[in-house]
């Protein structure tokens, strides 16, 4: 019986995957050089939010208007600290009225010790009109 030879089995293509890996390098290199320089040319303007004394039946209700001192007004009504909760028993909602000076922190703060549990919290903004603005 002649035996025969079987072919010697051919290496298959290695994928290099360095190329591909370059290729990612660089798309962010390139993207954060352009978004890096889109950034520091623009400079962000906050324009805080005006508060002015209005009558309390054109404001949603329960308004809560917490002054820059922290104090805090229920429907035009001085209320304690930490009696917020026990005052919104029945409301789903409360709406905010914040100073204009008062901190982003400090107003979270304030309604984080108040312990609202199932209670809607949302911020009441003013649009002052260009012909109602003071000249």
């Amino acid at each position: 019986m002649a035996r025969t030879r079987l072919p010697q089995r051919r290496k298959g293509a290695v994928f290099d995957s360095s190329l591909a890996i370059i290729n990612i390098v660089l798309l962010l290199i390139f993207f954060f050089i352009t978004t890096g320089s889109l950034m520091s040319s623009r400079t962000v303007e906050v324009a805080l939010p005006e508060t002015t004394r209005l009558p309390l039946d054109l404001l949603p209700d329960p308004l809560l208007i917490v002054t820059g001192d922290m104090a805090m007004l229920l429907n035009g009504e001085p209320i304690e600290k930490g009696a917020l909760s026990d005052a919104l028993i029945d409301s789903p909602t409360v709406y905010v009225l914040a100073d204009r000076d008062l901190g982003a922190s400090a107003l979270l703060g304030l309604l984080d010790a108040e312990e609202l549990i199932a209670v809607e919290v949302q911020l009441v903004t003013l649009h002052l009109n260009t012909e109602d603005a003071p000249e």
